[in-house]
């Protein structure tokens, strides 16, 4: 039984409230300067309350093209943008990630344990080392400012691959040889008894899966150039870049704030999953 100390107990909570205001406190400032005029916020100091333009100033985030002089996709356009990204790659990276440990763990051939270090080896390599001839390939096959250029290219995870092989290393055996008594096949026992032993371990890697490719900047800005198919992030991006102008930060921090709530959503939606899938030690 752990031994009650009052004073460790209060440097606990003096701890956590000081972590929960450090995260806190940014989201809040984002939220205040959204509820403001741009006039306000250029005036020191910054508002610490909230102001009563919210509802103008998402209306104009949301479907303003015009901004400052320059043309960029509307909100609602550069979110949908990032949201079938972020599923795609989640999703995708999912499903190659689970065949290829199920393949790895569960099928013997020649130079399956060389193709697993070869896909774990990749680790090492950064995007940014891979990214001029990944550009290349897109480019060839014509794929530039599509979809499918945003995303087949991102799809591949070393990381979850590793996950998941070690996660199907930790389910007995005896369930495979019951499964083959029962008559079932391999794809049979992958659907039945592999996937919702691994339900857990897909749902913490879909929160880190989506979030990743939510917040893709680079890629999309590479292989781009029309303003409909922009991200969010480079919506931001953009409007802190306009040239010869002083930033409209009520504007862009509402964007941000906007930006904020898909990825929240699948936090929160999946938190008791994703807290589980990775504490979970074992079966």
């Amino acid at each position: 039984m752990i031994e009650r100390r009052p004073l460790l107990s209060f440097s606990s909570h003096v701890i956590m409230v000081i972590g929960i205001i450090a995260v806190a406190l940014p989201v809040w400032i984002t939220f205040v300067a959204a509820t403001h005029t741009t006039e306000r916020m250029l005036v020191s100091p910054l508002p610490l309350l909230p102001g009563t333009h919210f509802w103008e100033n998402l209306k104009m985030v949301l479907f303003t093209q015009e901004f400052l002089g320059t043309t960029r996709a509307p909100v609602w356009l550069s979110m949908t943008n990032s949201l079938i990204i972020a599923l795609s790659i989640a999703i995708g990276k999912i499903v190659i990630s689970l065949l290829s440990a199920f393949a790895i763990v569960y099928f013997r051939f020649p130079g399956r344990m060389l193709f697993f270090w070869m896909i774990f080896i990749t680790l090492m390599l950064p995007v940014e080392v891979r990214i001029l001839p990944t550009f290349e390939v897109v480019a060839n096959l014509g794929m530039l400012d599509s979809y499918w250029g945003l995303t087949i290219p991102l799809i591949a995870s070393a990381t979850a691959t590793f996950m998941f092989r070690q996660a199907f290393l930790t389910v007995p055996d005896e369930l495979l040889e019951a499964a083959r008594l029962d008559g079932a096949g391999p794809l049979k026992f992958f659907w039945d008894i592999l996937l919702p032993l691994s339900r857990t371990n897909i749902a913490a890697l879909f929160v880190i899966l989506f979030t990743f490719g939510w917040n893709q900047y680079l890629w999309p800005l590479l292989i781009t150039t029309k303003t409909e198919m922009h991200t969010v992030v480079m919506s931001i991006k953009q409007m802190l870049e306009v040239a010869e102008a002083v930033p409209q930060w009520n504007i862009i921090m509402m964007t941000s704030l906007v930006a904020m709530l898909p990825p929240i959503l699948v936090v929160v939606l999946m938190q008791r999953l994703f807290v589980k899938g990775l504490v979970e030690s074992e079966k």
